[in-house]
């Protein structure tokens, strides 16, 4: 234990520290978007850094194209996640396009409904492809460490909905989309929460990826229990020793199971895990770093400062100078 650090109450283990993770993916709406598209019509959509897409097809068809992975003609009933902002485009078939180039998305003009909700109308006047496209950001770093680790696309096919909770919540969107109710984009961020959260979930139950590092850490049995306990409290003083305790294995297996699961040491892990969560927290409170420090383990903002600056290559207050917070 490093003597910077300080002394709290260590919380009991989660008993899944996979759903524990899943639950702290709370989406922010960023922009949504109904689309009503007449062929031919062919959309270039940039990267979108540190964020993610979700595209429903609620009225006839689309192809979405992303580099490295084949063309896939997209339906009503399913839905498509981009979870790493990757730019793709979208079109409506090579009968309707016929090779021409695609329009960047932002040259296209839109109709405001509000901040954070546009209405798009684009296309050559033949048929109809309705899409609600909704831009999503995922700030907590449990959350983010999950999405860091998915595929550049995911598809859930709504003819494999088991239960039809996939067919409904498509419905409650296309509505949603379509009405622009007051309250609608809080609507459409829950609904989208639901979404997002069952395209992994099923991508969890079937990727042999899935089972492969952090996540197949968070799966174990041992290990598990102790990622579980220090993410939920990184301000306590933990140690090796005190993890293979949470783990119920002796300090040496623990450490080299975990270095061989997680590809870094425990302490390594744990000052980076605590160094993302601060650095999330400098830019969206003004908290005083004194108070910052003791929140994420440290006794003093010197010791806290010095570690920030190494993981970061920048100071706590240069973050926070950055994004406009204020604090002392």
């Amino acid at each position: 234990m490093d003597d910077d650090e300080v002394t709290t109450t260590i919380l009991p283990p989660a008993a899944d520290p996979l759903g524990e993770a899943l639950h702290l993916l709370r989406l922010t709406g960023t922009l949504y978007c109904r689309s009503e598209l007449t062929a031919p019509w062919d959309i270039a959509v940039p990267a979108l850094d540190g964020l993610m897409a979700l595209l429903v097809v609620t009225a006839g068809e689309a192809v979405l194209e992303v580099d490295g992975e084949p063309p896939r003609t997209l339906r009503p009933r399913g839905l498509t996640l981009i979870p790493h902002g990757t730019p793709h485009r979208v079109h409506s078939g090579h009968s309707g396009h016929s090779g021409s180039r695609a329009t960047p998305l932002f040259d296209i003009p839109v109709e405001r409904v509000s901040e954070r909700y546009e209405l798009l109308r684009h296309g050559g006047g033949g048929a109809l492809t309705r899409v609600t496209y909704c831009v999503l950001r995922c700030d907590h770093v449990p959350a983010r460490r999950l999405v860091a680790q998915l595929p550049p696309v995911l598809h859930v096919d709504g003819w494999d909905d088991d239960g039809g909770w996939l067919h409904s919540t498509l419905q409650l969107i296309a509505a949603e989309a379509t009405a622009l109710r007051p309250g609608g984009e809080t609507v459409l961020t829950r609904l989208a929460d639901v979404l997002v959260v069952q395209a992994i979930r099923g991508w969890l139950d079937t990727a042999p990826e899935a089972h492969q590092g952090w996540l197949a850490a968070l799966r174990d049995e041992h290990l598990g229990r102790a990622l579980a306990a220090m993410h939920r409290a990184p301000e306590a003083p933990w140690s090796v020793e005190s993890l293979a305790r949470e783990a119920a294995m002796s300090r040496s297996a623990f450490s080299a199971r975990f270095t061989a699961l997680l590809g870094e040491p425990v302490m390594q892990y744990v000052t980076q895990w605590r160094m993302q969560l601060a650095h999330t927290h400098l830019q969206q409170s003004p908290e005083p770093l004194s108070q910052v420090a003791h929140r994420f383990g440290y006794a003093s903002e010197a010791a806290f400062s010095r570690a920030f600056s190494r993981t970061f290559g920048v100071s706590p207050g240069a973050v926070r100078a950055a994004t406009g917070t204020t604090g002392r």
